[in-house]
């Protein structure tokens, strides 16, 4: 055992560093260990011993075999930390089959073609009302004016829920999501709770209200009404509801902010999406991948396995690099460039693979190209007035503030 684990492939980068992310410095030791370490050890971080997987080829092999690489929050969790905040996540996709394969059931029929037709009508609508609110000429926060509550707006749409609560929507789900090396302490943790505690008895009441009601197309009537969810422990409602907020709005806003950045630095991908709007369903699919805007989910080992030419031991804890699996040159030649047109962008693994692929992706590719398209019809740029501030995760590429200004294209 010792002389294996000499052998591995050692990295001393520890790729869960906040500041990789914040100072947006990720690119380089991703390219290297692609090109040297496509699989690493890295033998001591905050969130203890971990495996690197950062090809694209590699992460969907360990994707694609849940059987050996294991969801389940009991044996560790889907981030890098072993826990959340200290706590058990039950959430369905923490979850192996058959408990993974059951509760998904009970959500994906809310993310159906016929429920996005609708849903498309009520997210094309609000996008225009939200970009007709907005100053031209004036520094606002595009963050905060378009990316949260268009995403939020479409949750409490899912939920049934008033659109005046996006803002605690939105703190529980910064809260649900906080993997961080600086929220390893009790201090967190205490408000952690707290805060999980408030948002369970505001959904509760939802819940109940639901249960005493037909069966409806939200999602938490579909929870209360089926076999699957309908009678979850606290902690597993917990779980299930942090998984539907963060899952429903942290990838798509921060995919929508990333836009700014994409046509700030490739204006003439904007200018071909305004000749050609047949390119925006793809540009979708475009601006996920080259954003990445989950970093990371990972895996735990079920017994001891090969891969990559790597022997991977029972219990030890293998993540996959969306991040740097989206920058992969064999399957994305340029791939640091922003390219509308791109032939193979939907091959991102931004919403995942295999089983576990993000069961609302639908509703977030079509969030995405509305905004792309109001943009492109409007004739309009979203113009940087100075540089993001970026969220401090390795979990979630994002950013928490982004000041622009519109101003009419030239």
């Amino acid at each position: 055992m010792a002389t294996a684990a000499r052998q591995r492939p050692i990295n001393h980068v520890d790729l869960s560093r906040d500041a990789l992310y914040v100072e947006d410095a990720w690119r380089e030791p991703f390219a290297r260990l692609r090109a040297e370490m496509p699989l690493s050890w890295c033998p001591e971080s905050p969130f203890g011993p971990y495996w690197s997987a950062v090809t694209h080829d590699l992460v969907q092999k360990v994707e694609l075999r849940p059987d050996v690489f294991s969801s389940r929050w009991d044996l560790g969790n889907i981030t890098i930390a072993d826990a959340v905040n200290g706590e058990g996540f039950p959430n369905f996709i923490a979850q192996d089959p058959p408990i993974h394969t059951a509760q998904r059931r009970v959500i994906a029929p809310a993310f159906s073609p016929s429920q996005m037709m609708k849903l498309d009508v009520a997210v094309k609508a609000r996008t225009r009302e939200l970009i007709d609110s907005l100053p031209v000429g004036e520094t606002f926060d595009w963050v905060e004016r378009v990316s949260i509550p268009q995403t939020l707006g479409m949750l409490c749409i899912l939920f049934d829920m008033p659109f005046a609560e996006w803002r605690d929507i939105k703190r529980w789900s910064d809260w649900a999501s906080g993997v961080s090396a600086d929220n390893l302490n009790d201090e967190y943790r205490a408000e952690f709770l707290v805060q999980m505690g408030e948002m369970l008895a505001r959904f509760d009441r939802e819940l109940e209200d639901r249960r005493g009601k037909e069966p409806s197309d939200d999602l938490l009537s579909r929870m209360v009404h089926s076999e699957a969810m309908g009678h979850l422990e606290p902690m597993e409602r917990i779980a299930n509801i942090a998984l539907l907020i963060v899952g429903g709005n942290d990838t798509t806003r921060n995919s929508m902010s990333a836009l700014v950045e994409a046509f700030d630095k490739y204006p003439g991908e904007l200018e071909r999406l305004r000749a050609d709007p047949a390119l925006i369903p793809n540009a979708a699919q475009e601006i996920v991948r080259w954003q990445s805007p989950v970093t990371h989910m990972r895996r735990t080992a079920l017994a001891d396995t090969e891969l990559g030419g790597q022997v991977i031991r029972q219990g030890e804890k293998v993540v996959m690099w969306y991040i740097s699996a989206n920058r992969d040159e064999a399957v994305f030649p340029d791939a640091e460039r922003f390219d509308v047109g791109r032939d193979n962008a939907r091959r991102h693994l931004g919403f995942g693979h295999g089983i576990h692929r993000c069961v609302g992706a639908k509703l977030a590719e079509n969030q995405l190209a509305a905004l792309i398209g109001e943009i492109a019809e409007r004739g309009i740029r979203v113009m940087p007035q100075g540089a993001p501030t970026r969220l401090a995760s390795p979990f979630l590429h994002g950013f928490t503030a982004m000041p622009v200004r519109i101003e009419p294209a030239a």
